[in-house]
């Protein structure tokens, strides 16, 4: 106990470590990555389902990436721009937000390596645009038209969107 009866202050240093060069580049791509480890499993006709408690207690069972995501609270910048980038993904295209984001987090590991090799940055993301402009170049090849007036083909590709997606919401009383 201190003089006068006061009892002592404790004060802590609890401001976030501040990283810079290569472990921080490091932190944001584990980060990152994480997220994409985290709903991998929802992707694809055999899709994981994932529960998710809520603060009500209710129960979610979902492998939809996207809801998994919304629901999910993460602290570390990369992570949360990983969970913006889903976010931007569903308001634009309204699907793909699992394979955008485990795309994402490809990519990133990738990097990881090439930097590992002391590649810069820069060099990576070159090669990255470059791989991006080819990529372009082979879809616009190998794509389909699809007629949007047909009701036919756009029932099919509406089936094969929606064909994933499974959420129950379960209360427990």
């Amino acid at each position: 106990m201190q003089a006068g009866g006061q009892t002592p202050v404790f004060v802590m240093n609890t401001a976030p470590e501040r990283q810079s060069g290569r472990k921080a580049q490091i932190s944001n791509i584990t980060a990152a990555k994480t997220v994409a480890d985290v709903i991998r499993t929802c992707l694809g006709p055999k899709a994981m389902l994932k529960m998710i408690l809520d603060p009500m207690g209710g129960i979610l069972l979902t492998n939809d990436g996207n809801a998994i995501l919304r629901e999910i609270d993460v602290a570390h910048p990369a992570a949360k721009n990983m969970i913006e980038l889903s976010r931007t993904q569903d308001e634009e295209c309204g699907d793909g937000t699992t394979s955008v984001i485990i795309l994402a987090g490809e990519i990133l590991a990738q990097s990881l390596a090439q930097l590992e090799r002391d590649i810069h940055p820069v060099v990576i993301i070159s090669a990255y645009n470059k791989a991006l402009k080819e990529a372009l170049e082979i879809i616009k090849r190998i794509s389909i038209p699809i007629d949007t007036n047909d009701d036919e083909q756009m029932l099919s590709l509406i089936k094969t969107s929606i064909g994933t997606k499974f959420v129950i919401e379960l209360r427990v009383i």
